[in-house]
């Protein structure tokens, strides 16, 4: 074969190659173009929240609490943020836990109290009393009354005919600490019953209180449902107060308050 049409033939093939190839491509159509969707990111802010579990007792610290940013249409009165308080994390050093703060929570305001050394003052709200009571596992629901439950307080003591009479009262008052121990166990192990109970209260309610402890032949506490914690917490026996508000001498005799005239004043139920 002639030189000439060896390369004539190998012109035709690599032309009818290269034709074949851009067959191929031409019947594949465009190459699909994937766009990467833009993803907006919502605006936000810093806001104080707990590091841990902090239960009412516990004082903040620095490995207590940690900026974190949150949504900004989220933020809301009460979250403390770094934007208006940027010191907030020193400031609240040693303040106190009033309220369960779980962890990853934003820590409110009305949730800590100053870091006076005392405790039990930065727990109570303005206006109310701490008032201990002795308890038992009889008296104190089993054990199972734990800070910051609701109770109801119950008198049982004896009539002038000696009967037994029982009352109510006061009712669904919160309980600030049984003996000492303010925290709860992260543990779930179980507590320890104790034999005091400190229980919030107002002026009136502690008057009645420790006239019921003089009365009474036992005092028992009625554990509440959670259910009822925003039912009032200001009820109270008023008949073992003085009528007038005045300061006065009240005489118990036979588990019953008499007047001057040694007539009784008491209800007996």
């Amino acid at each position: 074969m002639k030189p000439v049409r060896i390369i004539i033939l190998t012109v035709a093939v690599a032309s009818a190659a290269m034709a074949g190839l851009l067959a191929m491509k031409l019947t594949r159509g465009p190459a699909q173009l994937t766009a990467e969707p833009v993803i907006e990111r919502a605006p936000t802010v810093n806001v104080l929240v707990a590091s841990k579990s902090l239960p009412v007792g516990s004082r903040l610290g620095g490995d207590a609490v940690h900026w974190m940013a949150w949504p900004k249409d989220g933020v809301v009165d009460g979250l403390i943020t770094e934007e208006h308080r940027p010191s907030a994390i020193e400031d609240l050093t040693g303040a106190v836990v009033r309220l369960p703060i779980f962890n990853g929570e934003p820590v409110r305001s009305e949730k800590v109290a100053d870091s006076s050394s005392r405790i039990m003052s930065s727990l109570l709200p303005s206006g109310k009393r701490a008032v201990a009571t002795e308890i038992t596992v009889a008296t104190g629901a089993g054990g199972f009354i734990l800070p910051n439950d609701r109770v109801d307080v119950i008198m049982v003591r004896k009539s002038d005919n000696d009967v037994f009479l029982t009352e109510t009262v006061l009712s669904n008052v919160r309980v600030l600490a049984i003996d000492q121990q303010v925290e709860e166990k992260d543990d779930g192990s179980k507590s320890v019953v104790g034999t005091t109970a400190t229980l919030e209260l107002t002026p009136d309610q502690s008057k009645v209180m420790t006239v019921a402890q003089q009365m009474a032949e036992r005092i028992s506490l009625a554990l509440r449902s959670v259910a009822d914690a925003q039912e009032p917490d200001t009820n109270a026996a008023d008949y073992l107060l003085s009528g007038d508000g005045q300061p006065s001498i009240q005489v118990i005799k036979s588990g019953s308050i008499v007047k001057g005239d040694g007539s009784s004043q008491g209800q007996q139920q």
